[in-house]
């Protein structure tokens, strides 16, 4: 086999330049403990360390016998030695077979034999490369452990002169990626059940990729109760099963649903829950505007701060409630549509309004304390922690004697009566001029149709009086009750100036009694209405006549 080989390498290499550096074919003549014995065809036999003909795994990889790739060192050392390399042909082997990979397909297999600063050393095929820190994932990785992991990589440089190899990762797995999002894409519908991997949580829901595609899980789908933070119900990088919502393949958008995989409470609710049930829930979340009371599992209902209490209207509910009480509650109303319950907490109470109207009548008497003083009246605090109103224009029969709150202070006991009572609307008005009889009554009653002396106060753009009477009541004395004509004694008249009138009737609107000028030089009243009557009828009597006449030449 020896002699074959002789000729056949004698043959090939006729016509062929020898030179240092090529590759040639070596017989393998002995393998020793230390050396392999390689013909090939030279001067002399060569020597190769036995080193060189291991595998990466650390297997002897030839016999005798075997022809093996070889490079040509030297033909001759100066020692009549032929000097010859399995290693630096394999090396050449490599790099050819490595070039070939680099512009066909780019990409080969290769272990991660270390960290350096940087990246990875990676060895492929016996050459070393470099993998960059930037290309080792197609996101950042933080402390990835990668050493001795054999992997695909894509060979992005190829500098055989400076020995310089660089791989990729990363294009690898964006390969893979959209090779597995085109497939995903092609495949997903709505309705379907897949798993993804939770890739984000943010506070509106959570992105899940689905392989190569992100979906998203919005807050109001993740469960049927209420969700103030995905973080409730689901935990980054945790594994779920969802439901495709809607797919929108021209924009990839994916809307997924978790809580559409359980039961709706809400279809139970129908049956279970009507309008007016009284329950226990427990509180869930506080609100500026309420608390969210859970009544069952994933039904959760909203007690509005008006439904809280029925007299601490201008509190935080917070200070009414904290999470986790339980609470008994009444179902005020169920907005099937909307999906929305309305919750009472003070209807499981008595209500103090209407328990007022069932103790108190209008005008009866209630003693309280002043709870609060405002420009339009007192609020005064009556039994059950209610509050009754006794506006300005009740503190007083005497509107200009200023009496007003200005007299009063928050936390007096006041008397006041009872004016009207509207439990529907939550309204109490009381009054403390009504405890005595109206002073306007009284002189009506007493002076009616009698003679009384006024004061001038005031005269208006009209002519008339406005009088001052006793006990300090307003009089009216209207224009149509003037004629100067017949009383000259008016058509001078002067504030501060006394009158003599007679009382007419009350103006309860105006708070004044309407009066009627009486003359005193005709020892009668006179009233106008009635002489404009006997004017236009002609009708005047002789003794009429001659009483103007004399208080006319008397003035």
């Amino acid at each position: 086999m020896i002699d074959s080989f002789t000729q056949l390498f004698e043959k090939s290499i006729k016509n062929i330049n020898i030179y240092s550096g090529m590759i040639i074919k070596g017989l393998i003549i002995s393998i020793t403990k230390n050396i392999v014995l390689v013909d090939a065809n030279l001067k002399s036999e060569a020597t190769i360390p036995i080193e060189q003909f291991y595998d990466i795994h650390g297997n002897l990889e030839i016999k005798v016998g075997d022809i093996v790739d070889v490079m040509l060192d030297n033909i001759e050392n100066g020692l009549g030695e032929t000097l010859l390399s399995r290693e630096k042909a394999k090396k050449q082997e490599i790099w050819n077979r490595l070039e070939k990979i680099y512009h066909d397909t780019n990409i080969t297999i290769g272990v991660v034999s270390g960290k350096v600063k940087g990246g990875f050393t990676v060895e492929l095929h016996g050459v070393r490369a470099f993998l960059p820190g930037s290309l080792v994932d197609i996101k950042p990785v933080k402390d990835i452990d990668l050493e001795g992991k054999e992997l695909e990589f894509k060979i992005i440089k190829l500098d055989k002169k400076r020995n310089n190899i660089v791989v990729s990762r990363r294009a690898i797995l964006e390969l893979e990626h959209n090779n597995y999002k085109l497939k995903l894409l092609s495949s997903l519908q709505e309705g379907m059940i897949v798993k993804g991997i939770v890739k984000n949580l943010t506070d509106y829901g959570a992105f899940i990729d689905l392989g190569g595609v992100d979906g998203l899980l919005h807050i109001t789908d993740i469960a049927w109760k209420r969700v103030k933070h995905p973080s409730e119900i689901i935990n980054l990088g945790e594994e779920i099963t969802v439901k495709v919502l809607k797919f929108d393949k021209e924009q990839t958008r994916v809307s997924l649903g978790l809580k559409q995989l359980k039961h709706d409470p809400w279809l139970l609710l129908i049956k279970k829950y009507s309008e007016g049930n009284r329950l226990q829930g427990k509180v869930t979340n506080i609100t500026d505007y309420g608390c969210f009371v859970e009544i069952d599992h994933g039904i959760e209902g909203l007690v509005h701060v008006s439904e809280m209490d029925w007299t601490n209207k201008n509190i935080h509910p917070s200070k009414l409630v904290n999470i986790n009480d339980m609470v008994e509650v009444i179902i005020l109303n169920i907005d099937h549509e909307r999906r929305r319950i309305s919750l009472g907490i003070k209807q499981c109470k008595i209500n103090p309004w209407k328990n007022f109207a069932s103790l108190y009548n209008k005008g009866d008497c209630v003693s309280g304390k002043i709870k609060s003083i405002t420009d339009f009246g007192m609020f005064i605090e009556l039994d059950g922690g209610i509050d009754g109103l006794i506006h300005t224009s009740d503190i007083s029969w005497e509107t200009n004697s200023g009496i007003t709150t200005q007299q009063y202070k928050k936390g007096d006991i006041v008397k006041s009566l009872v004016l009207q009572v509207d439990a529907e609307r939550e309204r109490i008005s009381l009054g403390i001029k009504q405890l005595t009889e109206d002073p306007l009554n009284i002189f009506f009653s007493n002076y009616k149709n009698e003679i009384v002396s006024g004061v001038v106060k005031s005269l208006d753009e009209d002519n008339s009086i406005n009088l001052n009477l006793v006990n300090n009541i307003d009089g009216y004395l209207s224009n149509e009750s003037i004629n100067t004509k017949y009383n000259k004694d008016l058509a001078y008249i002067n504030i501060g100036d006394t009158l003599k009138v007679r009382v007419d009737n009350i103006d309860r609107k105006n708070r004044r009694i309407n009066v009627l000028y009486y003359n005193s030089n005709l020892d009668k009243k006179i009233n106008l209405n009635q002489d404009k009557k006997l004017k236009n009828n002609n009708k005047f009597s002789n003794t009429m006549r001659e009483a103007f006449k004399a208080a006319t030449k008397e003035d």
